[in-house]
C-alpha cells in the first residue's frame, strides 16, 4: 500500500502544534521538532511498521539542515517502501504555514514562549536579537520552504479554523494543481499565501447602498448588482483569460498550489462575488479549484 507522509513547516507561532494534532486526531503517526537529515529514516522504519499514514514537523529548531528539505522531499517521492527507485514513490505532500508579525507576536506574548531563534538564560546577551529580529530571521531561514506545496497564513484563523483547512489538505486526492481563490480586504493587508493578488477596489461598492449593505457577495441582490456593471464584467474575463493562459506554466512548473487573492476595502462584498465568479469559470481547468474568503470567516 502507498504510505502518506505530510510534513509540516513554515515559521514559529503559525500554527504548526495545531495542524499536527489535527493530524494525529486524523489518524497519522506524528512526530515533532525532527531533525531533516533523519526523515529518510524514520520513514523506512515506519514503513517496515506498517504506518501507512505519517506526519511529521519540521523548522528552524532543525537548523541549517532545514535548507536541505527540498532534496529530501524528491527523494522520498521517488522511492518506495523497500527503499527501492519507484516513480509512483509516496504520497508527501508538504503543508507551509506562515503569519504576518504582528499576529505572531501577539501569540508569543500571549504564551510567553520563547522563540526558537531567541537565546536566553547564560546564552542572553546585549547581542540577542528581539522577538521581531528573531521572526525576520526565521522568515529568511524556512523562507524558500514555501515553494514545496500548501501555503497557509494563519494570521486571522481561529484553531478550529486551521483544524478545517487541514482537514480540506489532506482530504484532496493528490495530483493535479488546487486553484484557490480568496477574497480579503486590503485594510487588514495582503495573506501571506497569495500568489496573485488582484485589486477590484475600483469598482462601485455595493457597501454605499444601505439595503445591500449587510449582504455579502454570496447574496443575489449583491450578485445582481455586481452584475449589472460593464467593467465588473470585464474584469472577471481579463482575469479569467490571464488565469486560463498562464495556468500550464504553473502546472508544468509541478505547482500543487496556486492561491489567487482578490481584494476590495472590506472583504465583503465585491472580492467575494469576484472569488465566487471565477470559481465557477475556472472549474475544470485545474484538478481542484476551491474558494476562502478571509474576513467572513
Amino acid at each position: 500500500m502507498r504510505s502518506s507522509l505530510v510534513l509540516i513547516t513554515g515559521v514559529s507561532g503559525a500554527g504548526k502544534s495545531v495542524a499536527l494534532k489535527a493530524l494525529e486526531d486524523a489518524g497519522y503517526y506524528c512526530v515533532d521538532n525532527l531533525p531533516a537529515p533523519v526523515i529518510a529514516d524514520l520513514m523506512a522504519h515506519l514503513d517496515a511498521q506498517g504506518e501507512a499514514k505519517v506526519a511529521i514537523a519540521i523548522d528552524a529548531r532543525s537548523g541549517k539542515s532545514v535548507a536541505d528539505l527540498p532534496h529530501i522531499v524528491t527523494g522520498l517521492k521517488t522511492v518506495n517502501a523497500l527503499g527501492e527507485q519507484d516513480q509512483q514513490g509516496r504520497d508527501v505532500r508538504v503543508l507551509f504555514l506562515t503569519a504576518n508579525s504582528t499576529a505572531l507576536v501577539q501569540r508569543f506574548s500571549e504564551t510567553r514562549r520563547r522563540h526558537p531563534l531567541s537565546p536566553s538564560g547564560p546564552m542572553a546577551d546585549a547581542q540577542t536579537p528581539s522577538l521581531v529580529e528573531a521572526i525576520e530571521r526565521e522568515r529568511e531561514l524556512v523562507g524558500d520552504l514555501a515553494e514545496l506545496g500548501r501555503v497557509i497564513d494563519t494570521s486571522s484563523l481561529s484553531p478550529s479554523k486551521l483544524r478545517a483547512a487541514v482537514k480540506e489538505f489532506i482530504d484532496h486526492d493528490v495530483g493535479g494543481l488546487t486553484l484557490m481563490f480568496e477574497s480579503f480586504a486590503f485594510k487588514r493587508g495582503v495573506p501571506l499565501d497569495a500568489d496573485l493578488v488582484f485589486d477590484v477596489r475600483f469598482l462601485p461598492n455595493p457597501y454605499y447602498d444601505t439595503a445591500l449593505r449587510p449582504l455579502t457577495g454570496l447574496d443575489a441582490p449583491v450578485i445582481e448588482f455586481m452584475q449589472s456593471l460593464p467593467d465588473a464584467e470585464r474584469l472577471l474575463a481579463d482575469i479569467e483569460r490571464f488565469l486560463s493562459d498562464w495556468l500550464p506554466s504553473y502546472q508544468r512548473d509541478h505547482r500543487s498550489y496556486l492561491t489567487v487573492a482578490i481584494g476590495c476595502t472590506g472583504g465583503q462584498h465585491r472580492s467575494v462575488w469576484a472569488c465566487e465568479q471565477l470559481a465557477k469559470r475556472l472549474r475544470g481547468q485545474a484538478a481542484h479549484v476551491i474558494t476562502r474568503h478571509r474576513e467572513m470567516e
